[in-house]
């Protein structure tokens, strides 16, 4: 006779095991649906000032065309220009100094970036005082900004 040392005991469905199989059905849902909130909260602009847009927020209207993407070298130009009107043309230049050290790529775009604060700074403060801002920027640009301005 042959005797078997493995019993087979079979019990009912308990309520871990319920318990168990509805967190296997519903976790993997929450957790999806978790994670794609949490993607459209997140600022991809890398500013943590910058307003956060969410999908409803990007919604076009049927007339609506949607904007072209802007170059980081004009947004930045952009900002410039704003900060030498609220502040003045030397912490402009600090900024464009500081940009362009910590991204290369500006580099390029150094010299018509300070062009443009030269001349805007000449419409501001006029061109004796915008002169007095000049620093050694990009080369000599802000300056020659400043003299195309005057001339």
């Amino acid at each position: 006779m042959k005797h078997s040392t493995i019993q087979q005991t079979r019990r009912g469905q308990g309520p871990a095991r319920r318990v168990g199989r509805s967190l296997a059905l519903v976790l993997p849902v929450v957790l999806v649906l978790s994670g794609t909130l949490a993607v459209t909260r997140v600022s991809w602009s890398g500013d943590p000032s910058a307003p956060v847009l969410t999908a409803s927020d990007t919604a076009l209207s049927d007339d609506a065309k949607p904007a072209a993407p802007r170059a980081p070298h004009e947004v930045l130009r952009d900002q410039l220009l704003t900060e030498l009107q609220e502040k003045d043309p030397g912490i402009a230049l600090t900024h464009l100094q500081q940009a362009v050290d910590e991204r290369p790529s500006l580099a390029s775009h150094c010299v018509s970036i300070a062009r443009s604060l030269g001349r805007a700074a000449v419409r501001v403060y006029g061109p004796k005082r915008a002169q007095s801002f000049s620093r050694p920027v990009c080369d000599t640009a802000f300056a020659s900004g400043v003299l195309a301005a005057t001339g």
